[in-house]
């Protein structure tokens, strides 16, 4: 080791230069960072050596400023942990001797002055590792050129991915260091970040991970520009390592703002068509954008940064959309399938219409995306030909919810204002939609409205001057036309009180467009003559007819304002059984309204599952969902079973096979899940209606639920005068029920729930309601629920002994005799 020394200083002897030294020094790093101990001790002792006779010895005649010794100060800075005492101390005196040589170049006597106090402060406080640490970086920052600051910089790096944790550990420590103590410069932005991308793969230890994340939050707020530019080209924003980048971009609320905002200014860089190449459309950097922005409203982190950024992601998605289409960038928009668990990358249209859609669900804005989703209106968003349309639907759904109706119609001006067509269109849209928002007058004024709008009457595109002028005509601007709307529609309304109305899709199309012209300020106590005209339409013989006046109900319960909503509830609880058991309907359209009109009730009636409810609705097929609506729709009304009971019976007596079956089975869910509730608050006129004959014998709790028992098991129930016999497969001996006199009482146990909505799990029947049409089971219940007490006679249920539909008939033998016989014990 010695001549290895001496052969060292002599070539340093002979070319007294800083690019000599670093020249030598390169020879020994593979060494330094070797796996065996005893090879980093020699080699940090040759380096100690060489330096120490550089500084004693010799006088470096030629001025140099090798970027490689940033690199090698790196190395030396690595081993301020290792295993050996030797090692440790050759090195951090080696840093220190390299920094001395780079001040007696420069000649900086206050830097010469601070590496004095830091030798003399590293012999007398070798414990406070984490100061020294610090004074050191301080004195590296200071000394060191741009080139070798990154170079040093890059050495750490290189190192987040070893196999040792301690090493790791000081190498993310350093660099954060590094980074925070001087701000670094604008053209080391990438290539630090080029270096933490690379490495993210490799790194081992969750403590370096988060170190690594908060070197790239410095770097974001000292260039949150040239960072943001950065990671968009390192890849697709749904690769785990680009979104850890991304995800370390919000630790700061700040920043995490700071970087939306830019997506934002990105995603509105739209070269025209002529200058575009079609051919390689992902180089649009407001493409890059669009996907960042998509999977970062799926990101926890920035939750809370979307919901402050909501109306400016609107806008801008939606002009988005618009400007795709004029480019031609549509294909696949209409092949995404939902229900489909494969990942498959989506086309720019795709990913900007569910950009819009994952706007309102993960901002909590729920009900907008259910209103659209429920009438199919995200479709509209497929085609340019109805993109108005979708467009005017998502504006009029947020103005019903009050969504964001102030921050969305400020952005919407600036747009109106803008010299972009695209931009005008979809201000204008959105601005004559929440002209009708109640909530509207609190943030504007009639004069700022009428001036922003009178900016459209001039507007080269056609559809900017009709919607401006349509604004412009609106109740709003004119409160006149209140008094003339609300006295024409009260002659319409009374048209309903005839025998045969006629044209009755004509006039409810009239009432639809005078509701939503009402707007503001709604129809008042008209909404609820309104409502109980339309309900007895729903079981009108035309499809047409019932979709229509289903359809209109849901805006009829939500015309009546803040002031009115308290008496339209009873209207929209009267409407849940018809609306439920309508989703069998055999028209399409008409269960498709109904999905759309029952949520909306339910929001009114402010049940507790609300979004589980939609989600069901939307997507849920078969009995699994049938179960749930089932739970939904009873629990939310405690003590409405009864009345739930009878207004289904009437429904057993429907021309459409589907919605005698639905109720047969929601009749049956009744019986077999509320049994208890039923006995106390069933009267005995509900029952009377029903009985044909005074029941036979004695009718005992044993005696109904032996034959409840033996439904269950689809058996035929043998008769012996007045006793049933009842024979279980799973019993040794037949059960004959013992007579029992006397009411019954709560001490009775429950009916076992053999075959109905269990709540653990699904009916055995495969299909259902929400599911494709299938052959009905006679012992599955069915959601439900309304409070009118509808006329049910023994008539409407004794034509179910005749039908041709053997569900039917063993319906009428079973349940309607168990309700006959229920009627025992109901004792009031």
């Amino acid at each position: 080791m010695q001549a290895l020394d001496l052969l060292l200083q002599s070539f340093l002897s002979e070319n007294k230069s800083m690019d000599e030294m670093c020249f030598l020094l390169q020879h020994v790093e593979p060494w330094l960072h070797s796996d065996k101990s005893h090879e980093r001790k020699r080699a940090a002792q040759t380096t100690f050596l060489l330096l120490q006779y550089t500084v004693d010895y010799v006088t470096l005649t030629e001025e140099a400023t090798p970027s490689l010794l940033g690199h090698q100060l790196g190395l030396l800075a690595l081993l301020w942990q290792d295993k050996d005492p030797v090692t440790r101390s050759h090195s951090r005196q080696s840093i220190y001797l390299l920094l001395q040589l780079l001040i007696q170049q420069k000649g900086s006597t206050e830097q010469f002055i601070l590496l004095n106090k830091m030798k003399n402060f590293e012999a007398k406080a070798r414990r406070q590792s984490e100061k020294k640490c610090y004074n050191v970086v301080k004195a590296l920052n200071r000394s060191l050129t741009v080139a070798q600051h990154t170079q040093l910089v890059l050495t750490l790096v290189e190192r987040l991915g070893s196999r040792s944790q301690p090493q790791c550990d000081l190498a993310s420590q350093l660099l954060l260091l590094l980074l925070e103590e001087r701000r670094v410069k604008r053209e080391q932005v990438a290539e630090i970040l080029q270096g933490l991308f690379q490495e993210l793969s490799s790194v081992m230890f969750k403590g370096v991970l988060q170190t690594m994340m908060k070197v790239v939050t410095v770097l974001g707020t000292q260039y949150t520009q040239e960072t943001v530019e950065v990671i968009l080209s390192l890849g697709h924003p749904s690769e785990r390592q680009v979104l850890l980048l991304w995800k370390a971009l919000a630790g700061n609320p700040k920043l995490a703002r700071r970087v939306l905002t830019l997506l934002y200014m990105k995603l509105k860089v739209r070269p025209t068509g002529k200058l575009l190449r079609l051919s390689q459309p992902a180089e649009l950097i407001s493409l890059l954008a669009l996907g960042t922005i998509y999977e970062l409203l799926y990101t926890r982190e920035y939750k809370a940064t979307v919901r402050w950024a909501f109306a400016g992601l609107l806008v801008g998605l939606l002009t988005q959309l618009r400007y795709l289409f004029e480019l031609g960038v549509v294909d696949g928009i209409s092949d995404y399938e939902e229900d489909v668990l494969e990942v498959q990358p989506l086309s720019p249209c795709r990913t900007c219409l569910e950009a819009l859609k994952g706007l309102f669900w993960t901002t909590n804005y729920w009900e907008v995306f259910a209103h659209l989703k429920l009438l199919r209106g995200w479709e509209l968003f497929e085609h340019l030909e109805t993109y108005t349309e979708g467009v005017t639907l998502l504006a009029r759904a947020m103005a019903h919810y009050d969504c964001e109706v102030k921050a969305v119609l400020g952005q919407a001006v600036i747009s109106l204002k803008s010299s972009e067509e695209r931009d005008n269109i979809v201000a204008i849209l959105i601005i004559t939609e929440f002209l009708n928002s109640q909530e509207l007058t609190q943030y504007v004024s009639r004069r700022t409205v009428d001036s922003f709008l009178s900016l459209g009457l001039n507007h080269p595109n056609q559809l900017v001057r009709a919607m401006s002028l349509k604004g412009l005509s609106s109740t709003l601007m004119h409160p006149k036309k209140v008094v003339l709307l609300r006295g024409q529609l009260a002659g319409l309304l009374d048209r309903f009180g005839k025998p045969d109305p006629k044209d009755l899709m004509g006039l409810m199309e009239i009432l639809g467009d005078i509701l939503h012209r009402l707007g503001t300020q709604g129809v008042g106590a008209a909404s609820l003559k309104m409502a109980q005209h339309l309900l007895p339409l729903f079981e009108d013989e035309q499809a047409p007819v019932r979709g229509g006046a289903i359809s209109l109900f849901g805006d009829v319960v939500h015309s009546g304002g803040r002031k009115y909503r308290p008496e339209l509830k009873p209207f929209a609880f009267q409407a849940l059984v018809p609306l439920l058991l309508h989703l069998a309907d055999p028209c399409p359209d008409v269960a498709t309204h109904t999905k759309l009109t029952f949520l909306r009730c339910a929001i009114l009636l402010k049940w507790e599952f609300r979004k589980e409810l939609f989600g069901k609705l939307a997507w849920g097929h078969g009995l699994g969902a049938e179960n749930d609506i089932f739970i939904y729709t009873v629990e939310s009304n405690l003590g409405s079973y009864h009345q739930f009971l009878m207004q289904a019976l009437h429904y057993l007596a429907s021309p459409h096979g589907n919605l005698r079956r639905t109720a047969m089975k929601f009749i049956g869910g009744l019986l077999h899940d509320y049994f208890t509730d039923l006995c106390f608050s069933l009267k005995k006129g509900d029952l009377n209606v029903l009985r044909k004959r005074e029941p036979r014998g004695p009718r005992t709790w044993h005696l109904f639920v032996s034959r409840i028992l033996r439904r269950a098991l689809n058996q035929p129930v043998p008769m012996t005068g007045h006793h049933l016999v009842l024979e279980i497969p799973f019993l040794d001996t037949a059960v004959t029920p013992t007579p029992r006199m006397g009411s019954w009482d709560r001490a009775v146990p429950p009916i076992p729930r053999m075959f109905s909505w269990d709540r653990a799990g699904s009916p055995p029947h495969p299909n259902g309601f929400l599911g494709q049409s299938s052959a009905p089971h006679p012992a599955l219940p069915q959601p439900g629920g309304t409070v009118q007490q509808l006329g049910v006679s023994a008539a409407d249920v004794e034509v179910l002994r005749q039908d041709p539909d053997s569900m039917s008939r063993r319906f009428y033998h079973s349940v309607l005799e168990d309700i006959s016989e229920l009627s025992q014990f109901v004792t009031h």
